[in-house]
């Protein structure tokens, strides 16, 4: 199946449709450029108008979205025969992404009480914890999900790890065939219990996709209510122990004035683990709650400003070394027409993300691959190609195409001596075989990646983003949900997590005040 190229208006000013934060109606907004910045204009009829801040970079903005597509929407087999709907305020959305990762919360209970967290027992008043049974549906609805059934799982809360029956839930994503299995934790319990860690492992956990705010103990007294960055290294640590190694991807929720200052110093770090951390994942904090408009400009912090703050922070990488997540979807497209199945696409929307991959030279040296290749005319190419290799019966033709045109976008002058652009070519020459699993994991562990990713609040929710969302939840009744409808904007979490759950009360006298 390919890919269609992105239904979304090109430019500014663009109208879409947005909610009300006061009543969470679906309403008409503008997106436009102003002071180069770029900003989202609304109003309900009942509650007034809105403002607040898209991207604070316009030249950003518009550079990703020449990288638009969009998927052809997905049927989730447990529910329906019908592609997969969501009631956004209203109104009725079909989701256009298949389910790249699928968030599997395992229960809202946690052994941390953080304040900028949107998962809390004690807060919600009640439990929420899917029995064993319950989970193990869910997977084999994901399993299920076509054309392209989910291979990465991350399984969340609450803490995950407090789960009853954590290790059986992992050993059996594992044995249905998750090729990527992740758990995002705060690391309490990796630090302190060796042998948990060394079971989860065993069990399948592939990732460890660890909340990481700040490289100094100010950070999370503030953010956390505790000091946690020696919890951190512990984690580390014990991995290092292990013969099985996990990987681990640095989780920091960026707060303007709070951790922004140290995203050079959280990147270095994980440069400075990259035996064991494979990547950095910032995720500006998305507000919750009644806000006021002075307070979000203050504390608005978007993906641009990650972009302009780690390049001033650590000079490695200039803007235009960042790419929106749809840039690979031609690869990914060219793929599955190569081997004639579907192949997981990433056609998120253009401004849900932007990451980009850095090498560490043998000198030290740090360098963005995107100087390594002209990345442009290479994703334009494999576009092409992919259109043209659908329905045709000489694929070997084509491979050799791509790979002639990989030759071509290579900018030899920038490539390391020690790396070279024979190495590199056929690096991404396995990228484009039938081994793809293992050529794509051999790539992220010779590099370091380093993305954003920006959740949707109620005040700069853009409907055009969720329908394109790659993130999804799946709940006990096997319905989806976009991340940014789960958390933000129409927040099923809450209504979803009610109907699955008991009162904490009952919580507590059957299983003790302390467990919560």
């Amino acid at each position: 199946m390919i890919a269609r190229e992105s239904a979304l208006k090109k430019g500014l000013p663009k109208d879409t449709t947005s909610i009300c934060p006061e009543c969470s109606k679906a309403i008409p907004a503008t997106i436009y450029e102003k002071d180069g910045m770029v900003l989202m204009d609304k109003e309900c009829p009942d509650h007034g108008k809105f403002s607040d801040t898209y991207w604070s970079d316009v030249d950003l903005y518009l550079q990703a979205e020449r990288y638009a597509h969009d998927g052809v929407g997905f049927v989730n087999p447990a529910i329906s025969k019908e592609k997969v709907h969501v009631d956004i305020g209203g109104q009725d959305v079909e989701l256009l992404t298949h389910t790249v990762l699928a968030n599997v919360d395992l229960t809202n209970r946690c052994n941390m009480r953080c304040p900028i967290c949107f998962a809390n027992a004690n807060a919600a008043g009640y439990v929420y914890e899917p029995s064993f049974d319950e989970v193990v549906t869910m997977l084999e609805a994901l399993r299920a999900q076509k054309p392209v059934p989910v291979t990465s799982v991350q399984f969340s809360g609450g803490e995950p790890t407090i789960y009853p029956d954590f290790i059986k839930v992992l050993a059996k994503a594992n044995e249905l065939g998750f090729a990527q299995i992740q758990v995002a934790t705060n690391g309490i319990a990796f630090a302190n219990d060796l042998e948990l860690l060394k079971q989860a492992t065993m069990a399948g956990m592939n990732t460890i996709y660890l909340s990481f705010d700040g490289v100094t103990d100010d950070i999370y007294l503030k953010a956390r209510d505790r000091p946690m960055f020696n919890v951190k290294l512990k984690v580390l640590d014990n991995i290092r122990k292990l013969d099985k190694k996990p990987s681990v991807v640095l989780v920091p929720t960026i707060v303007r004035g709070l951790n922004d200052h140290q995203l050079g110093d959280i990147l270095n770090f994980a440069i400075k683990n990259s035996d064991i951390v494979r990547g950095v994942n910032f995720q500006p904090v998305a507000f919750t709650g009644r806000i006021t408009q002075e307070e979000r400009e203050k504390g608005r912090y978007t993906l641009t400003d990650m972009v302009h703050d780690i390049g001033a922070e650590t000079g490695y990488t200039q803007p235009s070394d960042w790419y929106p997540v749809p840039v690979v979807a031609p690869v990914s497209m060219f793929v599955s027409s190569l081997l004639e199945t579907d192949k997981v696409t990433f056609t998120a929307h253009p401004q849900c993300g932007l990451a980009t991959y850095l090498y560490t030279q043998n000198d030290g040296k740090i360098i963005p691959i995107t100087r390594f290749v002209d990345v442009e005319a290479f994703v334009t190419g494999m576009n092409e190609l992919a259109v043209k290799m659908e329905g045709s019966r000489t694929k070997f033709q084509y491979k050799v195409k791509a790979v002639n045109l990989l030759k071509k976008c290579i900018l030899k002058e920038n490539i390391p001596d020690e790396m070279s652009a024979m190495k590199f070519l056929k690096m991404m020459d396995s990228v484009l075989s039938d081994k793809r699993k293992t050529a794509l994991s051999d790539f992220s562990w010779k590099m370091m990646f380093v993305g954003g990713m920006h959740f949707q609040d109620s005040y700069n929710y853009d409907i055009e983003r969720t329908k394109r969302c790659a993130i999804h939840y799946i709940t006990p009744d096997l319905k989806i949900y976009p991340f940014c409808t789960y958390n933000g904007g129409p927040t099923y979490r809450e209504a979803t997590e009610m109907q699955f759950s008991i009162p904490l009360a009952d919580w507590k006298a059957k299983h003790g005040s302390e467990n919560v």
